[in-house]
């Protein structure tokens, strides 16, 4: 059983990078739960392997007698003396066993628990190595479209996209390289799991960053994000250098930069906006591409009132309210837009409303 048991581990030892320690705690584990089958209890089971020749040696108690009527508890006089000289009937002496002795059950059980061992290591493995990346982008490879979830090969181990984590409409087919952003790792009775995700702001960033050099080299910073995952972005750039222009760095000769991003994200739409400290200025930047005439600013409530041009209107405000919701999440402020005409009539309106009021008040008096 044994060399069986060293042809497992060799052939094991060459599928994965695990430390020799690992496999040679495995192979102890899986004798002692061999020899437990073999003489019923490992209280007193030892087992000693040589990391260097391989070769394993199994000790188990056993009653010294004069009479054996167990072979797996007892041993006679005559043997343990040769084992030690000064042992007497009723002694217990520890005894090597011929681990090839062991039945087709035990060497059964032994290369079970040798792979589940070996198994449980190469997972807590992955998930320490994966748990430290959490974060990160990573490429995978679609490997299987379920209903609700997308299957990722991540070489080592999978990855799954859940429903809400990607692109419904993209028309993803097996074996297309995808980048995520690990958005957690977890292990536990249900195994492990790397979960990931296309629709994580971070993964508009760290695409810049790789795509930026600027950005990677801290000259030009991403002060905020807002996605509508697969169709539209905005993205605020800043930079302290006025020798750079922080939009044009990262749309990149020709929108060459950008439009490698685009790609990646399933041709979903980037605004790239200038921040500004000022968030009048922000704000107005947020609403491209429509023109703002004026902002008015509620600071204890972080909302402003944007008002627009009439023509301008319905571009602010975008399709189904996009670009007012996306730059409303950009700012971090709730924006409430409207058209020059709707402003001007309720200015008027609270003007008059002002007359009245103090014309009321001389009556009184």
């Amino acid at each position: 059983m044994t060399g069986d048991l060293i042809s497992t581990v060799q052939q094991m030892m060459d599928q994965t990078d695990l430390p020799q320690e690992i496999f040679l705690d495995a192979i102890q584990s899986a004798l002692m739960q061999a020899a437990k089958r073999r003489y019923g209890s490992t209280e007193e089971v030892s087992i000693e392997l040589d990391p260097e020749t391989g070769e394993i040696c199994c000790y188990v108690p056993k009653k010294v007698v004069d009479i054996m009527q167990s072979f797996a508890r007892e041993i006679p006089i005559e043997e343990a003396r040769k084992i030690d000289p000064n042992v007497k009937v009723n002694d217990i002496i520890q005894v090597e066993a011929n681990t090839g002795d062991f039945g087709r059950i035990e060497a059964q059980t032994a290369r079970q628990v040798l792979v589940q061992k070996i198994k449980e290591a190469e997972r807590e493995q992955v998930y320490e190595e994966y748990k430290e990346r959490e974060g990160e982008i990573i490429t995978g490879y679609v490997q299987r479209i379920d209903r609700n979830a997308i299957i990722i090969d991540l070489d080592r181990t999978e990855g799954i996209l859940i429903d809400g984590e990607f692109n419904r409409n993209a028309g993803y087919r097996r074996g297309d390289p995808l980048k995520c952003i690990i958005v957690g790792v977890e292990n536990d009775e249900r195994g492990l799991q790397i979960l990931l995700s296309r629709n994580h702001n971070d993964l508009v960033i760290q695409l810049f960053e790789m795509e930026v050099p600027e950005i990677e080299d801290g000259l030009v910073e991403i002060r905020a994000v807002a996605r509508d995952p697969g169709d539209r972005s905005k993205v605020a750039v800043y930079t302290n250098d006025s020798s750079i222009d922080p939009v044009g760095t990262c749309v990149g000769v020709r929108g060459s930069r950008v439009r490698t991003i685009v790609d990646e994200l399933d041709g979903e739409k980037i605004e790239l906006i200038r921040w500004h400290e000022n968030i009048e200025t922000y704000i107005k930047n947020s609403l491209q591409p429509a023109n703002v005439s004026h902002v008015n600013i509620n600071q204890e409530e972080q909302s402003a009132e944007v008002i627009v041009p009439e023509d301008q209107l319905s571009l602010a405000i975008g399709r189904r309210g996009q670009n007012i919701r996306l730059s409303s999440r950009l700012t971090n402020w709730r924006l409430n837009v409207k058209g020059e005409t709707e402003a001007m009539e309720q200015m008027k309106q609270g003007v008059t409303q002002v007359f009245k009021s103090n014309l009321s008040d001389e009556s009184e008096e």
